[in-house]
């Protein structure tokens, strides 16, 4: 009998090549949608079997992926909201505010981790390349993560630096990013100012590519209801009350990540940019970062969906994640 994580993936690399078949038939009729397309939908793989090149580039065995360990972990203790495993620990918490309409409803994921290096990343079908996508429920289960949140959807975009598990995958500064280092520090910095290579060198371990920076120095920062991360084709705003998801840093090796459920009046509006940072100031970080958000936004949690994305407990696919892996 096949297992059934194989017929999973079997089915999503079935749908996928039917997809991207209809889309080039369409691709032959030219013109500005026949780009877009290619673009912006048909998959365009450039490196697959990420966890074994990850592997390779570092010089050692690869063993994220490797499901059998799940729970055989003695020293890890699980309950409904939490997850210890000697000094990482996760505890989750829902808070809801208002009423009616203006009711918002966010999930609280408060990380204490023992190495920097234990929060790592993960592309959709363990492949890197544009408009790769797989919900993150199921990326996080082909990674074997107690805990996991959307990336910030680098497929699909073209610039931007990714740095992913201390590898270098794309060098192209365009806006603000954010670093985490291996010393358990998380930095808000100009890509145009560096290169990919120079933060490794500096000790960078992932990072993400999206923005605006929601925190300097505690503080909720300037302007955060102008940016643009997007200009390109197919931008949507990401101003007024939206689904978020943020990831801020409390402490050295204290971070939180937070997800607001929105655009479902009587569960969650959604909040706006300096809505989510006030969010992020209130719960002690110093340092705080908007990531994709809208329907991609999504915290899982030992096994399970932890939010309710646009009030429809569906997920959106989206190209990475961030997560931990139980051990």
């Amino acid at each position: 009998m096949t297992p059934p994580q194989t017929e999973h993936r079997k089915g999503r690399r079935t749908r996928r090549a039917i997809v991207s078949a209809v889309l080039a038939v369409t691709l032959s009729a030219g013109g500005a949608a026949a780009w877009a397309l290619d673009r912006f939908v048909i998959p365009h793989a450039q490196i697959t079997n990420v966890s074994e090149y990850e592997a390779s580039q570092a010089g050692i065995t690869d063993t994220t992926t490797d499901s059998t360990s799940a729970g055989t972990s003695a020293s890890a203790v699980v309950t409904d909201t939490s997850y210890t495993s000697g000094d990482t620990g996760v505890t989750i918490s829902k808070v809801t505010t208002g009423s009616g309409d203006s009711t918002v409803t966010y999930y609280v994921a408060d990380v204490v981790l023992d190495s920097a290096t234990t929060l790592k990343s993960a592309f959709a079908e363990d492949t890197y390349g544009e408009n790769i996508t797989e919900t993150t429920s199921a990326i996080a289960q082909d990674h074997n993560a107690i805990f996991a949140i959307n990336g910030d959807y680098y497929g699909f975009r073209d610039t931007g630096i990714v740095i992913r598990n201390g590898v270098v995958y794309r060098d192209e500064g365009a806006r603000q990013g954010l670093a985490f280092y291996k010393d358990g520090t998380v930095k808000v910095y100009d890509e145009t100012t560096t290169t990919a290579q120079q933060l490794v060198a500096d000790g960078v371990w992932n990072t993400l590519s999206f923005g605006p920076s929601l925190l300097d120095n505690g503080e909720i920062a300037s302007g955060i209801e102008d940016v643009e991360v997007d200009t390109n084709f197919g931008n949507h705003s990401i101003q007024g009350e939206q689904p978020r998801t943020a990831v801020g840093m409390i402490d050295q090796n204290h971070l939180v990540f937070v997800v607001v459920d929105g655009r479902s009046p009587g569960y969650s509006a959604g909040v706006t940019m300096t809505g989510m940072a006030q969010i992020m100031k209130d719960l002690g970080a110093t340092t705080a970062y908007n990531i994709d958000g809208g329907g991609s936004s999504t915290m899982y949690f030992n096994g399970s969906l932890v939010n309710n994305p646009l009030g429809e407990n569906k997920e959106r696919g989206t190209s990475d994640i961030l997560y931990i892996a139980q051990s």
